[in-house]
């Protein structure tokens, strides 16, 4: 249970540090990315019902940005902050230390600014366009699928920094048995709501994506850091929603 609430404290920005049940020791945060797609359930829950709310009054293009608002909020901008150092490190870095050095500085750049841009454009099209009760079920899926899927960087890459070149001091450990039985039970038990076994399909692009960024990973930095699990997730998310239109237009209900 501390593990589980490492969790959602490191991943969310509720104050659950008030709650004696979430009052834990900076150990158990070693283990928070095994317990991240816990952490997806309610993020995509609150978006998803933001989203089934907000289109009951707005146009639907407003209650997307208005869902994808309310989990930016919910975490912190957390995984978009990630992306954007990932982003403007990969992008303008040349060499190992001179990207870990730009993905550190706090400053946003050309690259991340541009990626951010697209992103979002990306990301609110795709939902924008596809049907609204497909979407909320969508959503339900991807969040912690895609948590699963790139909680599993720590197992094919280390970690780049030192201890004490990490912004949050913490080092992710690799998952028990016991907490990856957890970790896949909650990332893949929404798969039961997909409306056509034919859409599992789609499963191929996040996973693509995911090997593809691993691969990069090494090359460049030959490890992975905070910032690089919070591109994996945003990226495969994305990457798993452009799927799940292919699979639509080839595959209609």
């Amino acid at each position: 249970m501390k593990q589980i609430a490492a969790a959602f404290i490191f991943f969310t920005r509720l104050p659950l540090w008030r709650l004696k049940v979430f009052n834990v020791t900076s150990d158990y945060f070693k283990d928070a990315i095994n317990y991240w797609t816990l952490t997806g359930w309610l993020t995509a829950g609150v978006m998803s019902g933001v989203l089934w709310l907000a289109a009951q009054i707005f146009p639907y293009a407003i209650a997307v940005v208005l869902a994808l608002i309310s989990r930016i909020l919910l975490t912190g901008a957390l995984h978009e902050d990630g992306l954007a150092d990932f982003l403007d490190g990969f992008g303008g870095g040349r060499g190992k230390d001179n990207i870990l050095t730009i993905m550190k500085d706090s400053h946003i750049g050309t690259y991340g600014v541009l990626g951010l841009i697209f992103y979002l454009l990306l990301f609110f099209l795709l939902l924008s366009h596809l049907p609204q009760h497909i979407a909320y079920l969508m959503i339900m899926i991807a969040d912690p699928l895609c948590k699963l899927i790139s909680s599993q960087i720590v197992r094919f890459l280390p970690y780049a920094r030192t201890v004490e070149g990490s912004k949050s001091k913490i080092i992710y450990r690799k998952a028990t048995h016991q907490s990856l039985f957890i970790s896949c039970l909650f990332g893949l038990l929404p798969l039961l709501m997909i409306p056509n076994v034919k859409w599992l399909a789609a499963l191929f692009f996040p996973f693509f994506t995911f090997f593809l960024l691993i691969r990069l990973m090494k090359k460049k930095i030959n490890g992975y850091t905070g910032d690089c699990c919070g591109a994996m997730f945003l990226l495969s998310e994305l990457s798993f929603y452009i799927g799940v239109y292919v699979c639509l237009k080839l595959f209609p209900l």
